[in-house]
């Protein structure tokens, strides 16, 4: 098929635009340049400031130049594109980029880079704010989930977990990651924070979230003879987080505990937009809805790094998106395909039908069967708005 694509005629102006943004956008991954070098050292000086002084957070150094790059990407001729659908598709894809760019360009700069964030993320709505609070509200489950695995104990877990994939990925430890696992789709690697530990469930639940959907998507995307597929459509970050989620949520690892984390971040999100700065979201999460200082400090890393990071609230939205769409059409292996989104659905099943995509080669082995239990999960998914 792909050979086919670069031998007609009709698509070589398509194929070199989707060569030439995947040549400009190479490298740049927005959450690589964005996970603060030393967060464990500031999250001691804020401690033993109690809670005032402001963490000053330092961030790898970017190697590109945002203003050539941009250049080059609206320097493509779109006309080139035949197809009216699929060159409005690659429109929106190019000023996603660049917006991108923007943000990768300006972090650490407060100001600059919360307006870009709200440009690629938007912000949370008041009825997100209040599906945040319906989830906070419901009363915790007893739960006995120790966490008495290491870092390496983890890497291990992986690493047994991703043969069930027909994949081959990396997966290594790093002291300058927000999160306790993360993926990188440029590198094809998973990365495990050093110093974290993990509980069985939690392993369970990054396992099914990193491996089961974000390595799944990386793999099809970059299996697909258009690179928009591996680099990302517009909006693909709260759609694959949204798989993600529920990923965890077929495997039955997802838990009323996991599901207030992903309210707090729409909570702390939502502090950002009002204005709160670091000291403020921390105070909110830490003594108005007394989760324990590590976890708030976590939370509010999450949101102000770079100066104001709207993304995490996408988390919750995305999951009820899914979940609907699960609900009313069963199958989702069309946003297995890559980094796309929901909202592109047509996009990608006319792409499919010119022979433009392949189904994906890789299918996220969680949807294979619904193994969640618990009725107060089910209860909250089917009532959030």
């Amino acid at each position: 098929m792909k050979n086919a694509l670069m031998d007609n005629d009709q698509y070589k102006g398509l194929l070199a635009i989707d060569r030439n943004l995947d040549r400009l956008n190479k490298g740049i991954e927005l959450l690589t340049y964005l996970n603060p070098l030393n967060s464990e050292k500031e999250k001691q000086k804020f401690f033993t400031s109690k809670y005032t002084e402001a963490p000053k957070f330092r961030y790898p150094k970017r190697n590109f130049n945002a203003f050539k790059l941009q250049q080059g990407l609206f320097l493509n001729n779109l006309e080139e594109i035949h197809d009216d659908h699929i060159r409005t598709l690659y429109q929106s894809i190019i000023y996603y980029y660049s917006n991108v760019l923007q943000c990768s360009d300006v972090i650490g700069e407060k100001k600059k880079f919360f307006y870009n964030s709200l440009r690629l993320y938007g912000a949370p709505k008041e009825r997100d704010v209040q599906n945040a609070k319906f989830i906070i509200h419901i009363k915790n489950q007893h739960q006995d989930d120790p966490k008495i695995y290491s870092a390496q104990d983890a890497i291990s877990y992986f690493g047994d977990f991703v043969k069930n994939y027909d994949f081959l990925m990396n997966i290594k430890l790093s002291t300058s990651i927000a999160a306790d696992a993360m993926v990188s789709n440029k590198l094809q690697t998973l990365f495990v924070k050093k110093n974290a530990r993990f509980s069985e469930n939690q392993l369970k639940t990054l396992a099914n979230h990193e491996i089961g959907v974000h390595m799944v998507t990386t793999f099809n995307g970059r299996n697909q003879p258009l690179k928009i597929f591996s680099n990302g459509f517009p909006k693909n970050v709260e759609t694959q987080e949204g798989l993600a989620v529920f990923s965890e949520y077929m495997s039955g690892a997802l838990t009323l505990e996991r599901l207030k984390t992903l309210a707090y971040r729409v909570i702390a999100a939502d502090s950002l937009t009002d204005g709160y700065d670091f000291a403020d979201t921390f105070d909110l999460l830490h003594n108005q809805y007394k989760l324990d200082r590590d976890k708030a400090f976590i939370i509010t890393l999450r949101v102000h790094r770079g100066g104001g990071f709207t993304k995490d609230f996408l988390y919750l939205t995305g999951l009820k998106k899914v979940y609907d769409y699960y609900i009313q059409n069963g199958d989702l292996s069309l946003f297995l395909t890559g980094k796309v989104s929901l909202e592109h659905q047509s996009s990608i099943t006319r792409m499919l039908d010119l022979g433009l995509v392949h189904k994906p080669i890789h299918l996220t082995q969680s949807y294979n069967h619904n193994y969640n239990t618990n009725k107060t999960i089910d209860f909250i998914l089917e009532n959030l708005r």
